[in-house]
């Protein structure tokens, strides 16, 4: 369970600091690296669009400008949502059918219903995967490793 509050932490670069500063050399690695360990798992896996498209939610609700807002919502779309988009993403009808009536006039939120349901996909899904994987276990074990040796040093 604390490897999935870790994975949870590291999806949010804006984390308290002095958080940071109780974790080992091992949790600190895993934060510092988290997305794009698990986003090179998702890769082998061909599934990488979902942890794409929810950091890229995360950056469009940091959006302040409406003109920008417009334009990100407009790529977000085209990419991840509109039927047979290249990142197409794995939504129900309703939550693709409420973006695709606001995309004309997209809110902060917008997306927060698909990018719940993606969340949802990859923490029951891919994510228990990933931590039974052979590339998570030797990544796991090689920085055990190393933190003992550092503790020793």
């Amino acid at each position: 369970m604390k490897n999935k509050v870790l994975y949870a932490l590291s999806l949010h670069s804006e984390m308290p600091l002095k958080l940071k500063g109780v974790l080992n050399v091992q949790e600190n690695a895993v934060l510092s690296y988290g997305p794009v360990i698990y986003k090179t798992y998702l890769k082998t896996e061909h599934s990488d669009e979902n942890i794409e498209f929810w950091l890229a939610c995360e950056a469009y609700k940091k959006i302040t400008s409406q003109r920008k807002r417009i334009s990100m919502a407009k790529k977000l779309f085209t990419s991840y949502i509109q039927p047979q988009a290249p990142k197409e993403i794995n939504i129900d009808s309703p939550a693709r059918k409420a973006i695709i009536r606001n995309i004309q006039e997209p809110t902060q939120s917008c997306f927060d219903e698909a990018q719940r349901i993606i969340y949802m996909h990859m923490e029951r899904d891919s994510y228990p995967r990933f931590l039974d994987s052979t590339f998570y276990q030797n990544l796991k074990h090689s920085l055990q490793n190393n933190g003992s040796n550092s503790m020793v040093n």
